[in-house]
């Protein structure tokens, strides 16, 4: 059993500890966050021991892990902290917001010889996996096009005090939020990316910009095309266009894969109701751990994620089209 401490104790921090109360593999036993009165009642509930100090909890040695949900400019200095303590580290997406500090902080963790993983939950689902099947199988064809859209309403509703509405922790519209879920997405099924071209505007929530459009062009030159907003009605879709067929994920719990041949067969429709990605992802983490193995998601992919997040953020200051650094 992994014995692991939360840092982070907002909406998210409390979805991921209600995640694995069941878990055999990985536990929460304690926890910090930044005021103790916010988080006392649910500490007492789950059987939390708040901590008051992230310091306290590197030098426990009762801790394995540390599980990190806190605010986007801290993450790559947290994970420098753990890894230096050798604590294994899981860390919300997004990883970083720059690519260099997205490098010193996968450099401390590979020094230390830590397990380091990012939140990249969507990867985990097994509509997910039937997607990524479907893409190099051949039953697609040749590869066209890629189209992501993820949409949420927390946008028009964030208190004033929220530090997601603050710029310079949630630049570029909705991609911290969302956007860098379907960057990641795109990555996993089609590979690097090479330039973007991006838009940002804020439609309806009150206190932040809340919808971003990305143009995409791949390294193998297909295309993509993203859409994210915190300000929409819930949906999500991940759907690839092939020279023999069309495959996708749907629905806000991505619950639906569905293919279908472009000469006319049948399609295949499956579903996978209930499942629990939070629980998958931290179960993964868990398992990296105790087999001294690397944990599912590539960090050459997460890096290049960070680099496709600065481009975006580059082109939607310009007004035109950028090249992500790293590829040729």
């Amino acid at each position: 059993m992994i014995r692991a401490a939360i840092a982070g104790l907002g909406w998210w921090g409390q979805n991921l500890v209600n995640s694995v109360r069941e878990s055999q593999t990985i536990r929460f036993t304690a926890a910090h966050t930044r005021t103790q009165a916010t988080a006392a009642a649910f500490c007492a509930e789950a059987s939390l021991r708040w901590v008051e100090s992230l310091d306290t909890i590197l030098a426990d040695k009762n801790i394995d892990a540390v599980v990190f949900a806190t605010p986007h400019t801290q993450h790559p200095e947290q994970v420098i902290r753990a890894a230096r303590a050798g604590k294994h580290v899981f860390i919300e997406k997004p990883f970083s917001l720059s690519v260099a500090e997205a490098v010193r902080a996968r450099t401390a963790a590979d020094t230390a010889g830590i397990v380091l993983a990012v939140g990249f939950n969507r990867r985990f689902h097994p509509s997910m996996a039937l997607l990524r099947d479907a893409v190099p199988s051949g039953r697609l064809g040749t590869l066209v096009a890629i189209s992501g859209e993820q949409t949420a309403l927390h946008g028009i509703s964030m208190a004033p005090g929220a530090w997601r509405v603050r710029p310079e922790e949630a630049p570029g519209g909705a991609m911290t939020a969302i956007g860098v879920h379907l960057v990641d997405g795109m990555i996993d099924l089609f590979g690097p990316v090479r330039q973007v071209h991006a838009q940002v505007a804020r439609r309806a929530a009150p206190l932040a910009d809340d919808t971003t459009d990305v143009l995409l062009r791949f390294a193998n030159g297909a295309s993509g095309h993203i859409f994210c907003s915190t300000a929409a009605t819930p949906h999500y879709r991940m759907a690839v266009y092939g020279t023999a067929g069309f495959a996708e994920v749907v629905g806000p719990p991505m619950d639906i894969f569905r293919l279908i041949p472009a000469a006319g067969g049948a399609p295949l429709v499956t579903e996978t109701p209930g499942f629990n990605m939070l629980t998958a992802e931290l179960e993964a983490f868990a398992a990296s751990i105790t087999a001294g193995r690397p944990f599912p998601t590539p960090l050459d992919q997460i890096v290049h994620g960070v680099a496709v997040f600065e481009a975006v953020l580059a082109s939607a200051v310009r007004g035109e089209p950028v090249a992500v650094a790293g590829i040729e």
